[in-house]
């Protein structure tokens, strides 16, 4: 079977994904849709082999400060649009394939069509303390600090990517 990324469907059965992560187990089974389906607040991607989900996506537009984006950049002196990965998850069954990896290459293919068609200078994630090496290969760096951590409770932290430094397709 093949692995496919496609928007989250109505019908689609999440109540069987498991990632490990109770907080976003919660989220895909109980949150995903209505955010969603019924109030527009963010899209969901699956990545299916039909007809199990091995992972989500959960992305939204959004806006940084452009100091925080690109301190060294000539951007103007107020907020720009980028793209925010609200939430990325595989199952435990598919760990070790890529899906993650897939998962975040199609949210790049967003941010780049977002960039071309509405404007986008990046992608933003408030990555949780555990994936923050999952991010830091593809470019993804911490932007600013993060007051009031706790190692007990540790907060995630914002990364940013700059899509300048994907390169444009011919």
């Amino acid at each position: 079977m093949t692995v496919e990324i496609r928007a989250l469907l109505p019908g689609d059965d999440r109540r069987s994904f498991r990632s490990g992560d109770d907080a976003l187990d919660l989220y895909f089974h109980r949150y995903a849709g209505q955010n969603h389906f019924r109030h527009h607040i963010g899209v969901t991607y699956v990545a299916v082999e039909e007809p199990v989900i091995l992972g989500f996506l959960t992305v939204s537009a959004s806006q940084l400060d452009a100091e925080l984006v690109a301190p060294s950049r000539r951007l103007p002196p107020y907020p720009v649009p980028v793209l925010r990965i609200a939430r990325l998850a595989s199952s435990e069954a598919s760990r070790g394939r890529g899906v993650g990896k897939a998962l975040l290459r199609f949210a790049v293919e967003l941010a780049e069509k977002m960039r071309d068609e509405v404007g986008c200078v990046g992608m933003v994630v408030d990555a949780k303390p555990p994936a923050i090496g999952f991010y830091r290969p593809f470019g993804f760096v911490e932007i600013g600090l993060v007051e009031g951590t706790s190692p007990a409770l540790p907060r995630p932290v914002p990364m940013f990517m700059s899509l300048s430094s994907v390169p444009r397709k011919p």
